[in-house]
């Protein structure tokens, strides 16, 4: 009996069971009435709806969260965004190594599905790393922002809790805010919206990333080289940021941008290709773009951020890999190379069952909704951006999640969680075990494409 349990509780599972568990238990704290406003009801599903948001660190909600939350409730929605932004195992091993715990071979297969590598080398030197660069970083951001917003808000208490929040929820690209309106009151100055681009792209680009440039910097070696992971990643996160910014601003131009000064049309479409690649924050109300441009920023959603990143999507190395493996195939080459290196086979095979699994699911998710809504008439532009948003874990939104029916929402909050936990964890996770087979058939070709 404890054999089958073993064999059924891979660690693929545990981590999605220890994310739903996270989920279920915010959801109770943040309907607790000590967490809500004076006189404001909150229902269970409304509760569930933000914690599952929360926890995968995406931003759509079916309340406004300053309106609803009293200062308690908004302690709890920090941790929940805290602790799905950083990720679940590197929180345990924080308490592991607190109380003196050595990490085990079972809690080291545990970190690395959460943190998505391919290795049990420097593991838990790499979750010590996580922790204390991302509270370094939001710390430094809150300090920033709250200084800053000194200017903005009535007391000095107030600015540097709306600078805290900002920080955190730009770093962990959970797209929450606390001043009911995102960031379009800032939509003007560019210096808080600097820093929080900033603050969105650390959290993005990869904790990986983020290490090997402390590493660098701190080493001053001539001979450190980055890894191929962080070559990959940067190149196209920034390619991809910079073609966002471009289309973004093509799109708009004789639309949105009609009558606006150069700036303004530049950090609209700066910060607009920034968050959604999962950020989530908006500096305008993103119904009032054109439908081109909604489609457009749908894929920016859909490519997300980096692996073993806060952020969510198809990640920016999937669709590396695939750009990669296309142009070898034009070129008439069967191996992928890239920086003096080799992408290995089954790298190649993963990013496309990423890429199809994700379409086929992102696919059945706007067709269930458009059918749930059938009689409300939601237009399907929205429906896709909301779906996109949601399993990019980005939460961009035109405004109708509130105005969903809870089978349409449920679906969104399926979405949300296997985006957080990712694809590959999810998908090896329903995965039955390897099986040696004793025969095969004949090979036979077949006509494709």
């Amino acid at each position: 009996m404890k054999s089958g349990l073993n064999q059924f509780l891979s660690p693929f599972r545990i981590i999605l069971i220890a994310y739903i568990i996270a989920m279920v238990l915010f959801s109770f704290l943040l309907y607790l009435p000590i967490s809500h406003q004076p006189g404001v009801d909150v229902s269970y599903s409304e509760a569930l709806f933000t914690s599952v948001s929360a926890v995968s660190v995406t931003g759509l909600t079916v309340v406004t969260v300053p309106e609803t939350y009293s200062k308690v409730g908004i302690i709890f929605l920090s941790l929940a965004i805290q602790l799905g932004g950083i990720g679940i195992m590197t929180m345990g091993t924080f308490v592991w190594m607190l109380f003196g715990r050595k990490i085990n071979f079972a809690q080291r297969m545990l970190i690395m599905v959460d943190q998505n590598q391919n290795t049990f080398s420097g593991l838990v030197n790499l979750m010590r790393g996580i922790l204390i660069v991302a509270l370094i970083i939001e710390f430094i951001g809150a300090l920033i922002l709250g200084t800053y917003f000194i200017r903005y808000f009535d007391t000095v208490g107030e600015a540097y809790y709306q600078g805290a929040f900002a920080s955190l929820s730009a770093f962990t690209n959970a797209g929450f805010d606390v001043t009911g309106q995102s960031l379009i009151p800032f939509a003007n100055d560019y210096y808080v919206q600097l820093v929080v681009i900033l603050l969105i792209m650390a959290g993005a680009i990869g904790f990986p990333v983020l290490l090997e440039l402390r590493e660098y910097f701190s080493r001053r070696n001539s001979n450190f080289k980055f890894s191929l992971f962080t070559k990959i990643t940067t190149t196209t996160y920034f390619a991809v940021f910079l073609i966002g910014v471009v289309g973004i601003w093509a799109l708009e131009a004789g639309y949105y941008y009609v009558g606006l000064e150069w700036h303004q049309q530049l950090f609209y479409s700066l910060f607009n290709s920034a968050t959604s690649r999962s950020g989530g924050l908006a500096t305008m109300d993103v119904s009032e773009l054109n439908s081109a441009t909604l489609l457009f920023i749908s894929g920016l959603m859909i490519i997300g951020a980096s692996p073993s990143s806060v952020g969510g999507g198809i990640r920016t190395t999937t669709i590396a890999v695939m750009f990669l493996t296309i142009r070898s195939f034009a070129l008439g080459k069967n191996d992928v190379k890239v920086f003096g290196r080799e992408i290995h086979p089954e790298d190649r095979q993963k990013a496309f069952i990423v890429l199809s699994v994700f379409l086929v699911l992102l696919f059945l998710a706007v067709t269930l909704i458009a059918a749930f809504e059938g009689r409300n008439e939601i237009n399907l532009i929205a429906i896709i951006f909301e779906t996109a948003s949601a399993f990019g874990t980005c939460g961009l939104s035109m405004g109708i999640t509130s105005d969903l029916s809870f089978a349409s929402q449920t679906v969104l909050m399926v979405l949300m969680f296997i985006g957080r936990v990712g694809l590959i964890a999810f998908l090896f996770s329903i995965r039955k075990r390897e099986t040696k087979t004793h025969y095969k058939y004949p090979t036979e070709r077949i006509i494709i494409g």
